[in-house]
């Protein structure tokens, strides 16, 4: 590294220490629940004010503090496996504000790491000045769906605050983990790791809105990897990941599925390929997950349908005029958007619009319903209030529309058991765990693998077979959609690791689903 690089990264990591730093004094002034009585209130008094000073029609002022967390593993040594998708290993901090203003009818945006009065004020006139400049642009002028004011403070649910548990104890829950994994003769490896984000944020608007948030994430996973000969595989046991504390670790069964995970992923070294040729697809809700995120919940974002991400992330082969007529899938096909259900990772008592948090439908048996919206986008659809979708990753970041948790939902009472989806199978490959993935940039065409697969014949369940993927036309795939499992089966898993925006932004959502059977679909190797 250049002397002139090095001085600039310790610049960057000096401001960033200070902003979090100066946050957490003023939180340990900022009482739960009295959001009035804040030392941010005062601040967020100065940026609304100094906006419609200078001519803003709308305005809001956020001040965040993110913590990334992790802890990991490799075989004994302590520090390797990295932070397991939530931001790399050890701790990072970061702090700051940003402010949105709309003036001459267009967006403007500022943010800094320097939580002062002064500081506050001078973004604000920078946002304001972002707005006048691009205003000379515009193609049009920015659309507010109205929203009720919000005095709120509003935090998930958490048994086990990360931050109380020691290093010593995470290790030890860790090492144990791996200890029993590599007393499986065939293991060569095994990584595992525990990874924490917290976010706090004050969001306060010239509508009214003043609402305080703290959510915390953890996400925990171990892989193993074994070896047979000159064959090496790696077999990944996934925690879903929630939001909440340490105890979605200790509750996790980790323990308990390691002696499994181990003896399958040295069981998965001679697999014999799959062959290629039509076959049922049995999707657990760990694999799910995957193929409901990338064609269906990302294809179903307002932004990407009107063409706000085609340079980056690409658009949707939805259009407007679909909504309400498009078979997106087969009636068993009900898709749900929820930003509320309890351990989502995309569940928030308010977005970062200040809109309150709900539950709405995308797809009812089969039929394209909904769309994901936020108070800039509602008006594309005709309606007239946001489905709460807009969020920014940190205080640095604009906030724009992400993805929901977004879940397909459980077949009614009398549905089968997974038991009894294989038992109904003649000729089918099961599919665990999330693997390979390709999409086309309109999410219609894409290309699936998984962690691991057995095949199926004749309702049994005989053998592992390997380096298995299935192509998937978005509206095909789901309309052989012909077995879904009940509300017992149904589980929610996630992604920490959803990009988007430019800068890039990653949010975290989480897909719920019960076991799925997709009829007849191509299936091959990875390598065919």
């Amino acid at each position: 590294m250049r002397r002139r690089d090095f001085v600039k990264t310790l610049s960057a990591t000096g401001v960033a220490l200070y902003a979090s730093d100066l946050v957490g004094e003023l939180l340990a002034q900022s009482p739960k629940a009295r959001v009035l009585e804040s030392r941010f209130k005062g601040m967020s008094d100065i940026a609304l004010t100094e906006a419609k000073r200078l001519g803003c029609s709308y305005a809001d002022v956020r001040f965040t503090r993110n913590l990334s967390d992790s802890i990991g593993v490799r075989d004994r040594i302590v520090g390797g496996g990295g932070g397991g998708g939530l931001g790399g290993g050890g701790r990072e901090e970061s702090a700051g504000f940003g402010v949105r203003v709309i003036h001459s009818g267009v967006w403007g945006f500022a943010s800094s790491p320097f939580v002062t009065d002064d500081e506050v004020k001078k973004i604000t006139a920078q946002a304001t000045e972002v707005a006048k400049a691009s205003a000379v642009s515009k193609r049009f002028e920015v659309r507010l769906a109205p929203t009720d004011s919000y005095i709120d403070y509003w935090s998930v649910p958490v048994q086990i605050n990360p931050d109380t548990v020691s290093l010593d104890d995470k290790i030890g829950f860790l090492m144990k983990l791996n200890e029993t994994a590599l007393k499986q003769p065939d293991v060569m490896r095994v990584q595992s790791q525990i990874a924490f984000d917290f976010e706090w944020k004050y969001l306060a608007t010239s509508e009214g809105s003043v609402i305080e948030q703290e959510i915390w994430r953890t996400f925990p996973s171990f892989s193993v990897t074994a070896r047979k000969g000159n064959q090496i595989k790696q077999r990944t046991f996934v925690v879903p990941p929630k939001t909440g504390g340490y105890e979605i670790a200790l509750e996790g069964q980790m323990l308990e599925n390691v002696e499994r995970i181990a003896a399958e992923a040295a069981e998965h070294c001679t697999a014999p390929p799959v062959g290629v040729g039509l076959k049922d697809l049995i999707m657990t809700p760990s694999h799910a997950m995957l193929t409901i995120h990338e064609i269906v919940a990302h294809a179903t974002e307002l932004d990407r349908i009107v063409g706000y991400e085609a340079n980056y992330a690409g658009t949707s082969f939805v259009k407007i005029s679909d909504l309400g007529k498009m078979k997106y899938g087969s009636k068993m096909f009900n898709v749900t958007a929820d930003r509320t259900i309890e351990g989502g990772m995309c569940t928030v008592g308010y977005d970062d619009d200040g809109v309150k948090s709900q539950e709405w439908p995308l797809i009812r048996e089969g039929i394209l319903v909904g769309l994901q919206t936020n108070r800039e986008t509602a008006h594309y659809i005709g309606e007239k209030e946001s489905r709460g979708c807009t969020f920014a990753t940190s205080w640095r970041n604009y906030p724009f529309l992400r993805m929901p948790n977004v879940h397909v939902d459980a077949g009614p009472p009398g549905s089968p058991t997974p038991e009894e989806i294989i038992a109904d199978t003649k000729d089918g490959v099961l599919i665990d765990g999330r693997g390979s993935y390709s999409i086309d940039q309109q999410r219609f065409n894409g290309q699936f693998g998984g962690d691991a697969f057995w095949e199926v014949k004749n309702g049994k369940k005989v053998r592992m077979v390997s380096d298995v993927t299935y192509n998937a036309i978005t509206t095909d795939f789901w309309a052989n959609l012909d077995a879904v499992s009940g509300k017992e089966s149904w589980q929610m898993f996630g992604t920490t690791g959803d990009a988007k925006g430019q800068p890039v932004q990653i949010n975290h959502p989480s897909h719920g689903s019960p076991w799925l059977r997709i009829k007849r679909m191509m299936v091959g190797t990875a390598y065919s």
